[in-house]
């Protein structure tokens, strides 16, 4: 095999391997939904973590409404890193001012775990979120920032809900 031919089936492979959310546990029913924003607050305290920590709890009450019964495991989502880009007005043209690059992006970090009774994690799974740095409007707009962390936390919830097996 040829080197690029190893080197696409090894990224085939690492992908399969990132993909596979969970061994078959069942996200199906759920008892409720927690945002735990402690790791992230060991390096970024503020107004940010707690608006995140309130947009992803409520948005993912919204996208598992249908799955929440009582006496299930506890899906938390465990808040790992949130970047936001400084400048979210450079966007369209990359280097070289062609269209398709340089844009800014901003990211949501996580891991969902599904938290037994006991407080035994059952399954878990990661996922990064990412958009675009104009998703919270223009960037002079000084409600931007605060638009772009609930986008980020409904996009993180949505993309959660359709990766997470419900059998």
């Amino acid at each position: 095999m040829r080197v690029p031919g190893l080197a696409a089936a090894l990224g085939l492979l690492a992908g399969a391997v990132l993909t596979v959310p969970v061994a078959a546990q069942d996200f199906g029913h759920i008892g409720g939904v927690a945002v735990d924003v402690r790791p992230l607050q060991a390096y970024a305290r503020g107004p940010q973590t707690e608006a995140l920590r309130a947009d992803l709890t409520e948005a993912l009450r919204r996208s598992f409404s249908d799955r929440i019964v009582r006496g299930g495991p506890t899906l938390v989502v465990r808040v790992g890193g949130l970047s936001l880009t400084p400048y979210a007005g450079g966007e369209g043209f990359g280097r070289g001012g062609s269209l398709g690059g340089g844009g800014a992006t901003d990211y949501l970090d996580g891991e969902a775990l599904l938290v037994g009774r006991g407080g035994e994690i059952l399954a878990r799974h990661p996922q990064l979120s990412a958009l675009p740095a104009s998703s919270g409007g223009a960037w002079y707009d000084p409600a931007s920032e605060r638009r772009r962390v609930a986008a980020l936390a409904e996009h993180y919830a949505q993309w959660l809900r359709r990766r997470l097996p419900a059998q």
